[in-house]
């Protein structure tokens, strides 16, 4: 599994190459952690290596997973998931929504407790 820098994800995603961005958290999380153009496949639900299966287009196609945070592990559990179930291209950003809020939405973080968007503190 290779593990990705913010500036690597922000790479990816302006170069248009195909890949799935996948948010492991369970789903009342996802509205909180969600990273643009990322879709939620729960870690923790049964279907999940069935659902990345589906939502990649097959296991050799790239999957990246992420979570809330660099603290948090489940990012790096679910990409050791998906490579023992046989897929062949994952990554773990392992910064995970905070990282990417700090780094490429930072106006976000400094909106303060009266906006409707998360306030990630360091």
């Amino acid at each position: 599994m290779k593990l990705l820098t913010t500036e690597a994800l922000q790479r990816l995603q302006n170069a248009e190459k195909p890949f799935v961005l996948v948010n492991v958290l369970p789903a009342d999380s996802f509205s909180e952690t969600e990273i643009p153009g990322a879709v939620n496949a729960p870690m923790d639900d049964s279907d999940f290596v069935e659902h990345v299966e589906h939502l990649a287009g097959g296991k050799s196609n790239p999957v990246i997973t992420y979570c809330a945070s660099k603290e948090c592990p489940k990012s790096t559990e679910a990409a050791r998931i998906l490579e023992q179930a046989g897929f062949t291209d994952v990554s773990d950003y392992k910064g995970g929504a905070k990282a990417w809020k700090y780094a490429v939405e930072p106006w976000r973080v400094q909106s303060g407790s009266n906006s409707s968007t998360p306030v990630f503190q360091a």
